[in-house]
């Protein structure tokens, strides 16, 4: 649970930011959402005009999940591996975008299953154990263990700060995670599993089907669990409870979060089922395909900066989006001021 008091970013900011829009030598409101992403920058630094986003932060915590036996996945697990790797290569999809917006890239094995060798110490420093249960028979984790998670999110960002990071970006690695994803958003907002589910990284009618079948057995397994701890403990994995810590932490600590697609908007909606103050921290990236996006992103009350169709994964809709928000904290910053314009009487 958050034992960390969350304040909001600054309000007076927030209106001093909005002020400077109006002034700005421009048409009022003519920037659309770049004045409100740039202003809920200035307010979330509590400065205005806002630094430059020149040290964002990219976290990808990984792991493999129980669900993949039951076929609800188009690749098989051993791709998680594979990935990790390849990330650690700089030569994923979510790398090639992060060296065109020069922001590094940790991976960090928090439940793969597999004892990854080769790789930089930092990767595996914070590993918690190899998978997780199946969800529709089993809970994913103690509640000892999902506690434990939470804490290692804390620590994650504890070390983030320490490198000056001003925005976090939380990316997501793992075979099958879009599974306990949509459990853990129909549990929250009482949509129906045939509502949530949906095709993940590709699959055909018949694994949809599958994929549908297990969830509903996890919310029926799971019926009467109200503890948001218990109810992550039930239906999430130790990577996604890590991630869950990180943005409570987050919040906690006044360091903004710029959410990714599936994964990453129903940890935000544990996290607001934690604390709800945790909201007032985040920007949603992008809006995933998957039908469970959309529906955690309208029970957050987020509106995401793109819409393009993506679902990769990785944290890759989120560093997309990145430039946007940056280009709403280059124009209150730099853009002229309209009476500076006018000829002096």
């Amino acid at each position: 649970m958050s034992t960390t008091t969350i304040t909001p970013p600054s309000a007076a900011v927030l209106e001093e930011a909005r002020e400077r829009f109006d002034a700005l030598a421009k048409p009022l409101g003519s920037l659309g959402r770049l004045e409100e992403l740039g202003a809920w920058v200035a307010s979330c630094q509590g400065v205005c005009p806002p630094k430059p986003l020149d040290r964002v932060r990219a976290v990808i915590p990984a792991g493999d999940h129980g669900v993949t036996t039951r076929g609800v996945a188009s690749y098989p697990r051993e791709i998680t591996v594979a990935m990790v790797h390849t990330l650690v290569a700089g030569k994923a999809g979510m790398s090639a975008l992060a060296a065109q917006h020069n922001v590094p890239v940790r991976v960090l094995d928090i439940s793969v299953d597999a004892d990854l060798e080769g790789l930089p110490a930092d990767v595996t420093s914070h590993k918690l154990g190899r998978g997780c249960g199946s969800i529709d028979v089993e809970d994913a984790m103690t509640r000892a263990q999902t506690e434990e998670a939470l804490a290692v999110g804390a620590r994650i960002v504890a070390e983030e700060l320490e490198q000056g990071a001003q925005l976090l970006i939380i990316g997501d690695l793992g075979i099958g995670n879009t599974t306990p994803s949509a459990a853990l958003v129909a549990a929250l907002t009482g949509s129906s599993a045939a509502v949530v589910t949906g095709r993940g990284a590709g699959l055909d009618d018949e694994g949809l089907s599958r994929k549908t079948a297990v969830v509903e057995k996890a919310l029926a397994r799971t019926t009467g669990v109200t503890d948001p701890v218990d109810r992550l403990a039930a239906l999430g994995s130790p990577d996604m409870a890590v991630a869950v810590g990180m943005m409570l932490a987050a919040a906690a600590a006044r360091l903004p979060v710029l959410l990714d697609g599936v994964i990453s908007v129903a940890e935000a909606l544990v996290a607001a089922s934690i604390d709800p103050d945790v909201v007032a921290w985040m920007q949603a990236g992008h809006r995933s395909p998957e039908p469970a996006s959309g529906i955690a992103l309208d029970s957050l009350g987020l509106a995401p900066i793109l819409d393009l169709g993506m679902r990769l994964g990785e944290g890759t809709g989120a560093m997309t989006a990145l430039p946007v928000l940056r280009s709403g904290v280059a124009v209150l910053r730099d853009m002229a001021l309209l009476a500076d314009l006018m000829p002096a009487e």
